[in-house]
């Protein structure tokens, strides 16, 4: 690590020669200079991490030499020695922020040596706190900006940062478009940055650099650019473009003639700020691009669940039928039943009590069909997992006896109810009877045993079907996989994402046995 570098400048030769032996032994890269005018050339050319200077010297005064020093190197770490250790000389240090004082002559060396120390640990201190001061507003100011994601409040966040942290009524946020830099978002007034080819232009200057600006319209500075500044009606302004891949970005920021100009402090603060700003918007873009990519997968996995339902519908269209002409025969018979002149009183009210419950249970079934069939029918409520299998086991009875399919169902009435969207889940097993039924076309038995498991219910569907090959069970729940010819392969896909957003697991065991078994786990709370 290399020494540290101090300058020493004090009149008197053999005090500088004195303490140049003295810190160089300490480990110190030490110049010891007499001529302050010498010291503050020195100074424009060279780093020093600390001065060690005398008050009491002639044409240039101590402290004169501290403000111009400081001025060159504002970091500079300050030591002032003299032999007139008076309470004022003390207090005009101390407001010229001097980071320590020695009394001439040294009694010891080491009195030297412990000064410079503390006067360097005084200074870092000062610069860390410094440093800390300008960094928590920041940190604050960024946390805000990249945590809001909606377009309209971060411009509003932007601006009203702009403003807090530079102390600025006018502040602007512009995007480059073809014809120039186009106004987003501005609080106070602002300038028409339209990019026009006026030497003078404030954008054409920032488009033709690409190098942030500050001007003053006073103070040092082009006298032609203060004088375009002071026409505009501006005091101050700054302006920082920043470069994203898929966009550039303008910040402005400006001040009235009769308000302070911006410093070089505040054009620091100012470029922090623009790339901050300009993350915030980038990463807000890419929020609202995830939010419209989330939007059409729901829309297409809508699409995709209708679509499996229609098909479930045509492939239980004899079924449906069924399940509507009995009831409606039923119904008939009874109202001729009923007509008969020469019927009892007490048969005609039996007979029309059997009506009324088959037109019920008729009204139950169309109306459990429609809120099958229907888009966007997706209210949780409150289902009876047992009373829901038994009405699809009877939708599907007809087809499953056809085919010599023997059901049997152990699931009992006591299971708990869960949240979720009953003609979801009715999909559900529709599509885990319909797999079974094909993994049986010559027929076979059927076993659905449910229970209360971990906080939810858990039912199985076990077939002695042809079973699940080992080599393609990985893919079973992958979308438009199918085993058996003609399949869409959107069944199993369908059912998966159905019982996985109602924050339950659908899988396929290990088989111990012929054909194959299908679990599926609902929480009796729905998804969290």
């Amino acid at each position: 690590m290399d020494a540290l570098s101090l300058l020493v400048v004090d009149d008197e030769p053999g005090i500088a020669l004195l303490c140049k032996r003295v810190l160089a032994r300490a480990g110190y890269s030490v110049t010891a200079l007499t001529d302050p005018r010498e010291a503050l050339d020195w100074l424009g050319k060279n780093h020093a991490d600390l001065l060690v200077v005398d008050i009491r010297m002639p044409d240039v005064d101590g402290f004169e030499m501290i403000g111009r020093a400081r001025h060159l190197q504002p970091d500079l770490a300050v030591l002032v020695m003299t032999g007139f250790g008076t309470v004022e000389t003390a207090i005009r240090a101390l407001r010229q922020g001097v980071d320590g004082l020695i009394l001439k002559p040294f009694e010891e060396s080491d009195e030297l040596i412990e000064a410079v120390k503390l006067a360097l640990a005084d200074s870092q201190q000062k610069r860390d706190a410094a440093r800390i001061q300008a960094i928590r507003p920041l940190f604050a100011v960024t946390e805000s900006l990249l945590s809001e994601t909606r377009r309209e409040a971060l411009l509003e966040l932007i601006m009203n940062a702009v403003r807090g942290q530079l102390r600025c009524a006018h502040a602007g946020y512009y995007q480059y478009s073809a014809g120039g830099f186009q106004r987003i978002a501005a609080q106070g007034r602002h300038p028409q940055l339209t990019g026009g080819d006026r030497p003078e232009n404030l954008a054409s200057r920032l488009e033709r650099g690409g190098a942030p600006l500050l001007l003053n319209g006073s103070g040092p500075g082009n006298p032609e650019l203060q004088a375009e500044i002071q026409k505009l009606g501006w005091g101050s302004v700054m302006l920082v473009s920043v470069l994203r891949p898929d966009f550039r970005s303008l910040l402005f920021a400006g001040r009235e003639p009769a308000e302070a100009p911006f410093s070089q402090a505040d054009f620091e603060m100012f470029q922090i700020l623009s790339r901050q700003a300009a993350a915030a918007m980038e990463n807000s873009r890419l929020y609202e691009d995830q939010r419209a990519y989330v939007r059409k997968v729901e829309e297409s996995q809508n699409a995709l669940l209708q679509a499996e339902k229609m098909a479930a519908a045509g492939r239980l269209s004899a079924s449906i039928a069924h399940e509507i002409n009995n009831p409606l025969q039923s119904v008939q018979n009874c109202l001729h039943l009923a007509g008969r002149e020469d019927l009892p009183p007490e048969k005609r009210r039996e007979y029309f009590e059997l009506a009324r419950t088959e037109l019920e249970r008729l009204s139950l079934t169309v109306q459990r069909m429609l809120d099958f069939y229907r888009p966007g029918a997706a209210k949780p409520e409150q289902v009876e997992l047992t009373g829901l299998l038994e009405y699809v086991l009877s939708l599907m009875s007809k087809q499953l006896s056809e085919r010599g399919i023997q059901v049997e169902a152990r699931v009992p009435p006591s299971l708990p109810a869960i949240v979720a969207v009953s003609s979801q889940i009715q999909q559900v097993f529709i599509n885990l009877l319909l797999n079974s039924f094909d993994a049986m076309p010559e027929g076979g038995r059927l076993q659905i045993t449910g229970r209360g498991a971990n906080g939810g219910v858990e039912i199985l569907f076990k077939d002695s079907g042809r079973g699940v090959p080992m080599d393609q069970r990985s893919g079973i729940f992958e979308p438009f996989f199918s085993t058996k010819e003609g399949g869409t392969g959107l069944g199993l896909t369908v059912s998966y994402n159905i019982i996985t957003a109602h924050g339950g697991t659908l899988d396929l065991l290990p088989q111990d046995g012929p054909g194959a078994c299908f679990r599926v786990y609902l929480p009796v709370g729905g998804t969290s």
